[in-house]
């Protein structure tokens, strides 16, 4: 599903964290590796040399830390956790990686009491207002409001020596708020959730369909490609596709949807489709 890039700030090129490529290594500014997306859980890796977040925790540790290891990460050298909301798909493995790693979980304030935590355990919670900005190492970091139904839903982006991530996934619709945060993204992970016929012939009950399609829910293919079609500029070297449904979507729907947008206005950007059960490669820049 690759193409090639022809920007000027382009990755240097797509390997491990713990490549063999040092002259290439030492010059790379920014690494992201998307560990899982989907809506049976969620991880990302954004890294420098010197700091290593985690977004999301929604695989056990035991597959966060396997993961990790496939890209050349030790999950003990990990800075911080940063988490976008509540529901399980996104923290169903944070117990247990912050009772091992003891390091800050970055969480809105809001949605922070939403989180249980065991009784004999006190995590490092580092807590902030939805839509604030913050450093955390030599990442400069920004959250943004999302439509989702949770309590205090963000995406983030992610900037470190004028290249900047962008991280949104679990939004019902494409606000002009979220659209300004996306802007200057060199890569943007995306929902694209669900294909409207195949979720409306699916097994779900019609009351979670139409949580799904709703103005609180996920993105549909549709919508996704639309803000390709639209919105998406050409400087987006890379742009991730993720959080498919299994049961209301395929790879090679969001693909076709995705690559007909980008071809019709002839963007060379580099489409990747996420996939729950292995990481992407790591993306270096």
């Amino acid at each position: 599903m690759a193409s090639a890039t022809a920007i000027s700030r382009k990755p240097l090129r797509h390997a491990s964290l713990s490549g063999s490529n040092e002259a290439e290594e030492s010059c790379a500014i920014f690494k992201l590796s998307v560990l899982a997306s989907s809506s049976s859980g969620n991880s990302t890796l954004v890294a420098t040399d010197s700091t290593r977040l985690l977004v999301d925790a929604g695989l056990s540790r035991k597959e966060t830390f396997e993961r990790l290891n496939a890209i050349g990460v030790e999950p003990e050298t990990l800075t911080a956790i940063l988490i976008t909301h509540e529901h399980s798909d996104h923290i169903a493995g944070l117990q247990a990686i912050a009772k091992k790693l003891d390091i800050p979980i970055y969480v809105s304030r809001m949605t922070a009491p939403a989180i249980p935590w065991p009784e004999n355990f006190i995590p490092k919670l580092e807590s902030f207002a939805a839509g604030s900005s913050f450093p955390i190492g030599d990442i400069d970091v920004t959250s943004f409001t999302i439509p989702h139904d949770a309590v205090d839903p963000v995406g983030y982006t992610f900037r470190s020596q004028g290249i900047k991530i962008a991280i949104a996934t679990d939004l019902g619709y494409m606000p002009d708020s979220v659209r300004v945060h996306l802007r200057g993204s060199d890569v943007l992970l995306l929902e694209s959730n669900h294909d409207l016929d195949m979720l409306k012939v699916g097994p779900y009950p019609w009351s979670i369909k139409q949580r799904i399609m709703g103005r609180m829910g996920h993105l549909s293919n549709e919508v996704a490609c639309a803000f390709i079609q639209d919105d998406l500029e050409s400087t987006t070297s890379t742009l991730i596709l993720g959080h498919l449904s299994a049961q209301n979507n395929h790879p090679a729907i969001v693909e076709q949807c995705a690559r007909q947008a980008l071809e019709g206005r002839s963007l060379f950007t580099r489409l990747v489709i996420a996939e729950p059960k292995v990481p992407t490669e790591t993306f270096v820049y």
